[in-house]
């Protein structure tokens, strides 16, 4: 649902639900993911991140922490951006925190700008491929599908992420 220039969810239920089958998607599609899912120390999801953008832009979305398989925290996570852009799009992520320094980082800081603390990976199919079990050393991975729309290319460098009431 689109409230103002926002993407939020009905209800704390209701972004739960949406946050478990956005995983249960990611997890059952690709075995990395399955893997690190069961590695992770947390898991951040943002099931619906709409972006808009002409020469201006910005995305949000809000998403849960889970721990255990419980959501234990809800953040938003917001970007804007300048340059050559036109169009909307939605997509969702998954990042997850594979240390507890991260999970620290995210719980203490009073905002995780993606590029600036731990170290995040975006998982691509090249990345994927380059992967393994024994290779996986950085903070945290994370993962962008279910794109949806008219503007090329999504990243989360630059990315806020913040705790927020639910």
């Amino acid at each position: 649902m689109v409230a103002g220039n926002h993407a939020v969810a009905a209800t704390a239920e209701d972004l739960n639900r949406d946050a478990r089958q956005a995983l249960e998607k990611l997890t059952s599609t690709n075995t990395l993911a399955e893997t690190l899912s069961a590695e992770a120390r947390a898991i951040l999801v943002f099931p619906n991140i709409v972006k808009a953008g002409l020469v201006f832009g910005g995305s949000y979305g809000e998403g849960v922490l889970m721990k255990d398989s419980e959501v234990v925290d809800y953040y938003n996570s917001v970007a804007g951006t300048f340059g050559f852009q036109a169009g909307a799009q939605s997509y969702a992520y998954v990042m997850f925190l594979m240390t507890d320094e991260a999970v620290s980082y995210l719980e203490t800081s009073k905002g995780w700008e993606v590029g600036v603390g731990p170290t995040v990976v975006l998982v691509d199919e090249g990345v994927a491929k380059n992967l393994s079990t024994s290779s996986l050393k950085d903070d945290a991975y994370a993962f962008i599908f279910s794109q949806q729309g008219l503007m090329a290319g999504v990243s989360i460098e630059g990315t806020k992420i913040s705790r927020i009431q639910r």
